[in-house]
């Protein structure tokens, strides 16, 4: 089926319409990051760049990284940036731009979101490394398609909307895994996280500056929850819309966060920086190795 030139929009460059890269540009692997200025800093990394685009608050690079070719991209703050972006990159590796149509073999694409976040537990001090196993998502982003729960792990999210007494106001939560390949390159070396993927900043993550909150308790009623052996670690604002997408769309995903704050201990580190450099070395190595 040919995909309508309004559902789907090609830049007259042969670049797809937000993020401005053309198919032969992308690497199978690929790196996100939320601010735009942190895509040179992963780029220093890297080798036999190929290129540096801009569009809005979406960069990006091509080069490479101990013989594997990687493409850096910014996505911005939020679920609905990355909705354009799952979308986008996987158009461009499944999609013909010439024909308009779905091509026949299937490209699988490995991606990583390298972010910050804040930590909701003690015991997680902060600079550490969290890598979500589980995504859940307070956006309802992930509800505007079909078949959400083919992909969605039902029964831990009954029991969340049980615990935490969700606001019926609010859309319905989604809790997506991430990719088993990237849960064991990182799981020796990470928090096992389970990660809240907000909205918004302030209301929706429990923070108070002048207006109150629909769910008083939620900061409690988060720490206080327990799946299994799993827990509410810790906030961030993307990777629920990518564990999701990436999930329908059969590629391998995941997040990975530094933790710049701990709302339970109501401290944050301003100098983040060095710890997130940390981050992105142990990012490349185990996105590379064998």
């Amino acid at each position: 089926m040919k995909i309508a030139e309004s559902e789907l929009i090609i830049n007259s460059d042969g670049s797809v319409f937000h993020i401005h890269l053309k198919p032969e540009e992308l690497a199978d692997i690929v790196i996100l990051v939320g601010d735009p200025g942190r895509v040179d800093m992963v780029a220093e990394y890297l080798y036999d760049l190929e290129f540096r685009h801009q569009s809005r608050e979406f960069v990006s690079v091509t080069g490479k990284y101990n013989g594997k070719r990687i493409t850096v991209l910014s996505t911005g703050i939020g679920t609905d940036n990355i909705d354009i972006v799952m979308t986008e990159l996987d158009a461009l590796a499944n999609v013909d731009f010439e024909t308009r149509e779905v091509k026949k073999e299937h490209r699988t694409l490995t991606v990583l979101r390298i972010g910050t976040t804040g930590a909701i537990h003690p015991d997680i001090p902060l600079g550490s490394f969290i890598f979500s196993h589980f995504s859940v998502g307070v956006d309802g982003l992930l509800n505007w398609y079909e078949n959400r729960d083919e992909i969605a792990h039902l029964d831990m999210e009954e029991a969340f909307k049980k615990h935490v007494k969700w606001n019926k106001h609010l859309p319905d939560p989604y809790f997506v895994k991430a990719s088993d390949k990237l849960i064991k390159k990182f799981e020796d070396c990470t928090v096992k996280g389970v990660t809240i993927s907000a909205p918004g900043f302030y209301g929706p993550q429990g923070r108070v500056v002048r207006l109150g909150l629909a769910m008083p308790a939620m900061l409690e009623d988060y720490e206080s929850f327990r799946f299994g052996d799993y827990r509410i670690t810790n906030f961030e604002m993307e990777g629920s819309a990518l564990a999701g997408l990436a999930a329908h769309l059969g590629h391998d995903a995941g997040t990975v966060c530094c933790a710049i704050a701990n709302r339970y201990l109501k401290d944050a580190d301003t100098d983040y920086k060095p710890n997130v450099r940390k981050l992105v070395e142990l990012s490349l190595k185990k996105l590379t190795e064998a």
